[in-house]
């Protein structure tokens, strides 16, 4: 079972320059995002760099050092350009080689040796140090070091790799929130009196998501907090607000 604290905090780092390019559609940050909100982690970050050494190793370490955990996405395949798991051993200083454990499960995928080439044999270089994510779909593995934990781009292969991560993470206190519509208010109508609610209210999160039909407004507020009778009081306060609007 995973270990509960008040609050725990996490990055994503998305690498690749077939990301920033526009080439590559991420399917994996919103995915990630849900994830750790039903576990309660609050993801607090994401970034998105090139496939350079020196980008990825400032945003990891400075990541690393805000955030309870770090997930990365991307750059641990068998191409030149896959270069996360070498980032990865110069940010926390260590060194970086074929790992048996890593190279046992990449011969249990190919049955003729000749097939595990030098460019597939790159997926089991592995930080010194460093703990393997399973990967049940390809084989070749993730990793964990430290707080950070090293993912495949591939969604799939990325979403077997987090279910596999999940039973070792701290988790903190879950995020409650609940929705309530504007009635059809515009923002701009509510915005004072919502404003208004969030500073009587500081222990909330509240937000206002709008979106027009062509027609009409079907704005949403959303409130969210850890504690359910904070939330609540927030909750009432806001209906209270909207149906105290003047008539439209």
């Amino acid at each position: 079972m995973p270990e509960t604290a008040d609050i725990v905090t996490a990055a994503v780092l998305v690498i690749g320059d077939e990301i920033l390019s526009g080439r590559t559609k991420d399917k994996n940050i919103g995915y990630i995002a849900e994830y750790l909100t039903a576990m309660g982690v609050d993801l607090r970050e994401v970034r998105v760099v090139p496939d350079d050494e020196t980008e990825i190793v400032d945003a990891l370490n400075a990541l690393r050092a805000r955030y309870t955990y770090v997930f990365t996405t991307g750059g641990i395949g068998p191409t030149h350009d896959d270069i996360t798991a070498d980032c990865v051993a110069k940010a926390f200083g260590v060194g970086i080689s074929h790992d048996e454990r890593a190279v046992a499960m990449l011969r249990s995928r190919y049955e003729n040796p000749a097939d595990l080439n030098e460019a597939r044999l790159r997926m089991a270089r592995i930080p010194h140090g460093a703990d393997l994510i399973e990967n049940p779909i390809s084989k070749a593995p993730g990793f964990q070091i430290g707080n950070v934990f090293v993912m495949a781009g591939v969604p799939s292969i990325m979403q077997a790799m987090l279910d596999n991560v999940a039973p070792k993470l701290k988790t903190g206190r879950t995020m409650l929130s609940v929705s309530i519509d504007s009635g059809g208010a515009p923002e701009g109508v509510y915005a004072e009196g919502l404003g208004a609610v969030q500073k009587a209210h500081p222990g909330v999160i509240i937000g206002s998501y709008p979106s027009f039909n062509g027609k009409t407004f079907a704005n949403q507020i959303v409130v969210r907090s850890r504690d359910e009778a904070t939330l609540d009081a927030a909750r009432r306060a806001v209906e209270a607000m909207i149906a105290a609007l003047p008539p439209r």
